[in-house]
């Protein structure tokens, strides 16, 4: 358990930036999704 304690404390900044990475990838792929199915439904509206 000591040797996770030390790797969390020398490479906190990276788990950090993994972390931010993983939300944003989250919310860029959802905003994604999101606009897909806006369009299919402005098409289906416009018909």
């Amino acid at each position: 358990m000591e040797t996770l304690y030390n790797f969390l404390e020398k490479n906190s900044l990276y788990i950090v930036l993994i972390i931010v990475l993983l939300v944003w990838i989250g919310i860029f792929s959802f905003a994604y999704k999101l606009d897909k199915k806006v369009k299919k439904l402005e098409e289906s509206i416009k018909e």
